[in-house]
């Protein structure tokens, strides 16, 4: 059974950083793409960013610059390091794994199969 449990999250200040981390069991992942989503209350679950298995990253507009999504394949485990922290990024944040070997979708929600249960970030201003 395949589970992914994201820690990490917390309450920081407008400027701060945190380091997420989604820790995957059941298989191994280092043949497809895990990403970050996020959902602010009221809003729609948004992509952040993606690795995909040829270590490319992928970021949404609007946190490039500010966010690295990273790998520890001998951990089976995906980061997401957040610095210059905004108010604006209070959400929900959410692992997910695509059960695709080799995929190449990053950027929609549809194509993961699996997901963490989440974790609150909430900057204050």
């Amino acid at each position: 059974q395949v589970q992914l449990v994201e820690s990490g999250g917390g309450l920081v200040q407008a400027g701060g950083s945190l380091r997420l981390a989604c820790a995957a069991s059941g298989r191994a992942f280092s043949r497809h793409t895990m990403a970050w989503f996020r959902q602010a209350p009221g809003k729609e679950r948004d992509f952040v960013a993606a690795s995909g298995w040829t270590g490319r990253t992928y970021y949404a507009d609007s946190v490039k610059g500010r966010f690295t999504i990273s790998r520890d394949a001998t951990k089976n485990t995906v980061y997401l390091q957040m610095n210059s922290l905004k108010p604006e990024d209070t959400a929900v944040y959410y692992c997910a794994a695509d059960n695709t070997v080799y995929g190449s979708g990053y950027y929609s929600e549809t194509i993961y199969d699996y997901w963490g249960q989440g974790t609150q970030v909430t900057v204050s201003s």
